[in-house]
């Protein structure tokens, strides 16, 4: 685990729809400058962890950001403290271009001279949206509009970046790409959660990890340990 402060602490999170409790008492700590990845099973509550933290579902429980809890905070305030979002399924607006789609995120948070700055970092990171600026986004393919969900997400300059699910239904030469672009986020001091069902790319790009079954931690450590543990091994890593 990293010896930095804490900058996200869940503890005894419990969430869930309607009736239905998905999450049953998770805690996890990311640390300042972790990349933190959370692997599991389609179903253990990974999203929900996600949708949680950021205000998406009902939870109880303590959830604090740099030791300001955010639980009673609506979703837009958690955003504006410095918590980005990718959301699982990407959410770009279709009928918007590249270009309208990051301007948008960044229109109540920046002057435009910033935000002109702002998406030419985006553009010098994911070459392939400057080319396509004025495509819109229902016709680029499904790698390039989770280049274009985790760009307006980078845009942001966020404190740490949550990630849900980036590699899903992706080619493995774009998730090496992501997970390339997750990796130098996270050296540049960018923090990041990340929940993955693909635990091989996430186990290796992460510090530390979690591993999530029906709504329950049932490992963490250093993700080089968990890569090698044998249960790890077994029920993620065995069959890829």
């Amino acid at each position: 685990m990293s010896g930095h402060d804490p900058l996200l602490v869940v503890e005894d999170l419990e969430a869930g729809y309607g009736r239905i409790r998905v999450l049953h008492g998770v805690s996890l700590t990311v640390a300042e400058g972790d990349f933190v990845a959370v692997v599991g099973a389609n179903g253990a509550g990974k999203t929900t962890l996600l949708k949680a933290i950021m205000g998406l579902v009902p939870a109880s429980g303590v959830v604090t950001f740099r030791g300001r809890p955010l639980l009673a905070e609506p979703a837009h305030s958690r955003a504006a403290a410095g918590i980005g979002y990718v959301p699982e399924g990407r959410h770009v607006f279709p009928g918007l271009t590249v270009e309208e789609n990051l301007r948008l995120m960044l229109t109540r948070r920046r002057a435009a001279g910033s935000a002109r700055e702002a998406i030419a970092r985006v553009y010098a990171v994911f070459p392939r949206l400057g080319e396509r600026r004025a495509q819109r986004a229902r016709s680029l393919s499904g790698g390039e509009q989770q280049m274009l969900a985790l760009g307006r997400a980078l845009a942001l300059e966020p404190d740490v970046l949550i990630a849900d699910e980036i590699s899903l239904g992706l080619a493995p030469v774009v998730i090496d790409h992501l997970f390339d672009v997750l990796t130098e986020m996270n050296q540049r001091g960018t923090t990041i959660l990340l929940a993955e069902q693909n635990a091989r790319v996430a186990l290796e790009a992460a510090t530390s990890a979690y591993a999530l079954e029906t709504g329950r931690i049932t490992l963490h450590g250093p993700a080089a340990e968990l890569r090698a543990d044998p249960r790890i091994v077994e029920a993620y890593l065995s069959s890829l």
